[in-house]
């Protein structure tokens, strides 16, 4: 049994604690390794002697902290280490993946042409119910969901863009091959995600996620307007970069 001292007194560590101990043990010895499938909830209540809350507050906190991924239906897995965009260039979620080893797969899920509605429209200076594109695919590194893509695409801009087959090519790397951005707003905010994100990402309702919003001008007309989340236990957003003078 894990144990501390309270001033002069020794007393056990909580059980949701023991429980994360006996995790982290197997993850830092090297039993459990990245994208192994650990034991059950149910395993954990048994060999272990605690209650089903225990073993689940210890597997929801170890995921919070990015040690565990939970795929629901599937099983928890042991995280790798918290793979990181890039903030201050576009750079394809694909290749990103793949630098890091893994292996990228995408699922779509929308892929047409509608019409603005008038929050897109204003976002993208179109006049109302004037044509976009629409995109929503799910990145996944390994199987593991990353980042749930949610773009619009001034037609103008790509006018064979739902011609493409993105299983094998990117948006972003289309999108840069044709018309590479002149100008990139981001803007990220942490939030959590409603159900339809939730189950398109495959995580419980308290994961919270990174969310970048992501416009793009070309020729001074907005060409995309994007929405990427990522699920904050699998990925982080951060850049390193030269000023260009020193303070």
């Amino acid at each position: 049994m894990v144990i501390k001292r309270t001033g002069s007194a020794i007393a056990p560590s909580p059980l949701y604690q023991q429980v994360k101990n006996h995790i982290l043990g197997k993850i830092d010895t090297g039993e459990w390794t990245p994208d192994m499938k650990i034991d059950s909830e149910n395993s954990l209540v048994e060999t272990m002697g605690v209650s089903r809350m225990t073993a689940n507050r210890a597997l929801r906190e170890l995921t919070a902290e990015g040690k565990l991924v939970r795929l629901q239906g599937v099983g928890t897995f042991v995280a790798r280490q918290k793979p990181q965009s890039e903030l201050l260039e576009i750079r394809s979620i694909a290749r990103e993946i793949k630098e890091r080893g893994g292996t990228h797969s995408c699922d779509i899920h929308l892929l047409q042409q509608e019409k603005a509605s008038p929050e897109v429209a204003s976002e993208m200076a179109l006049e109302a119910n004037a044509p976009v594109y629409h995109a929503i695919m799910v990145h996944r590194d390994n199987g593991i969901p990353i980042q749930l893509a949610d773009r619009y695409i001034n037609p103008v801009m790509a006018p064979e863009f739902l011609k493409q087959d993105f299983t094998r090519i990117t948006p972003s790397d289309y999108l840069m091959g044709i018309s590479p951005a002149m100008e990139v707003e981001h803007i990220i905010e942490a939030m959590m995600p409603d159900k339809w994100s939730r189950d398109l990402l495959e995580i419980p309702r308290t994961e919270p996620c990174l969310i970048l919003h992501r416009r793009t001008w070309v020729n001074d007309k907005v060409a995309t307007n994007n929405r990427f989340i990522y699920p904050g236990s699998r990925h982080k957003i951060g850049s390193r970069f030269r000023p260009p003078h020193s303070i």
